[in-house]
């Protein structure tokens, strides 16, 4: 971790934010401590009353942000633009730089801000043990998200329409590399700011796009928008191979690091159905499984709108057309490397034909026999074993005609990494999910006897096989 002289937020300027002070909570009951997490910037050490007092009461640390910040921004909530967003119970409480890359440590549940809207800034007990739960299990398998770091329970109760109420409260910590949302650069074309927005770009390329930092200001906002689109094609390509389903992708809600964050009504997919929505509230379906790359892309279009305002010159729309070409080769390099497997056909015409039938083919199977999408997963990595194929709670499916044209095409590949293949994780017959009726099992437990044993058993399971997807 490299010292810091002074918060790299306060670079922008009180325009961009609001200073904010923290809930005072009644109780302080530690519910998780992500050591690996706290590691990457210096924090594993922090004594248990030291680790209190930074992630529970918020006392600022040396040389960094003094009292924490709301942040403001706009957005697009189901393609509606909405201009009274912000922080409305987070916020910004301190920044650290571990080599060159600057992590944010941010609040969920922390009290009010003036973006609440009449909310109460509070988060529930589930709603940070959700969380927990898909920033561990996303990391395993090899998505960039942000790491749930501290979770305290606050003593409080909680009313609300979406659980059996009152609830338990807790207040949650999110290390992740950007605190800046495609709604940031929104909300300042929204007020017609053309200098905040030059100077919030030139504040991203800075801190997280340095290769940019040569650019001059037009050629450096469509290389800014082309760099985001990347980094969040990929994101996106590997939630598709998590079976992952965010939920709410609205422009609030994306990260100009193309980092994954803040998990609400996420899912993983039981089977694989490109129709299934993680939201109850999402009656049309805008945001399905099948739809994220489409949703996604939209979103961009809304950040390329906004830099626009600030640049006329740039065409963001063409900048933006390679994401379909972009997507489809992240699709193929996440399959390969969840499945653990290289194609090694030089001809590239060849080469591309092979990953195609294997797309196809391990989709129409997971389609036709509504097979368990992470076990399907899980029992063809490292590709054709029959051995593995005959111990499968779903071994009855790999018998069936429909699996003859994947497995033939399984065997034209080779194994990625002997080590990978065999990984203890894969001496199981079970794969390590978390479909929606696990999630409401280990909770149960929680809330109906305070038992979080299946929770820590779960956090286990889930850590075993970090590494083999990454």
């Amino acid at each position: 971790m490299t010292a810091l002289s002074s918060s790299p937020i306060y670079e922008l300027g009180s325009d961009f934010y609001d200073e904010v002070s923290p809930a005072l909570f009644p109780q302080a009951i530690l519910r998780y401590r992500n050591q690996a997490a706290a590691s990457v910037i210096g924090l594993e050490k922090l004594t248990p009353e030291e680790w209190q007092e930074r992630f529970w009461r918020f006392s600022s640390f040396p040389n960094n942000i003094t009292k924490p910040v709301a942040l403001r921004y706009h957005g697009h909530q189901f393609q509606s633009y909405n201009p009274d967003l912000g922080d409305g119970r987070g916020f910004l409480f301190a920044q650290f730089r571990t080599g060159d890359t600057l992590y944010d440590l941010g609040t969920k549940g922390s009290g009010t801000t003036p973006y609440s809207r009449g909310g109460d800034g509070r988060l529930t007990l589930k709603g940070a043990f959700r969380e927990i739960l898909a920033t561990e299990l996303l990391e395993s398998y090899g998505v960039d998200t942000s790491k749930t770091i501290s979770v305290f329970e606050t003593g409080e109760k909680l009313e609300r329409h979406d659980e059996p109420s009152p609830t338990r409260s807790a207040v949650l910590v999110r290390m992740s590399r950007s605190h800046i949302r495609f709604g940031t650069f929104q909300r300042l074309a929204f007020l017609e700011k053309k200098n905040d927005i030059k100077k919030l770009l030139h504040y991203c390329i800075r801190h997280y796009y340095p290769q940019l930092s040569t650019l001059s200001d037009g050629p450096a906002a469509k290389a800014f928008l082309q760099a985001v689109a990347l980094s969040t094609t990929e994101t996106v390509a590997s939630w598709m191979m998590a079976g992952f389903v965010h939920g709410v992708l609205n422009t609030d809600n994306m990260n100009i690091t193309g980092e994954s964050f803040d998990y609400g009504p996420y899912r993983f997919l039981k089977t694989y159905d490109p129709q299934f929505t993680a939201a109850y509230f999402d009656r049309s379906g805008l945001y399905a499984y099948g739809r994220q790359p489409i949703s996604v892309l939209w979103n961009l279009h809304q950040l390329g709108y906004a830099l626009k305002f600030a640049y006329p010159d740039l065409d963001y729309e063409k900048t933006l057309e390679d994401f379909g070409d972009d997507f489809n080769l992240q699709i193929q390099l996440h399959l390969l490397k969840r499945l653990n497997l290289r194609c090694d056909v030089d001809d590239p015409s060849a080469h591309q034909l092979l990953i195609s039938q294997l797309i196809s083919y391990l989709f129409k199977f997971m389609e036709e026999e509504k097979a368990l999408f992470e076990q399907t997963f899980f029992d063809l990595h490292s590709g054709y074993r029959a051995e593995r194929l005959e111990r499968s709670p779903q071994a009855i499916l790999y018998h069936k005609p429909s699996f003859e044209h994947l497995r033939e095409c399984l065997k034209k590949f080779s194994v990625a990494s002997t080590a990978k293949a065999e990984h203890s994780y894969f001496k199981k017959s079970q794969a390590c999910s978390l479909i929606i009726d696990e999630l409401e099992s280990i909770w149960t437990a929680i809330a109906e006897k305070d038992d979080w044993s299946l929770f820590e058993r779960k956090l286990q399971d889930i850590r075993s096989f970090r590494g083999v997807y990454s």
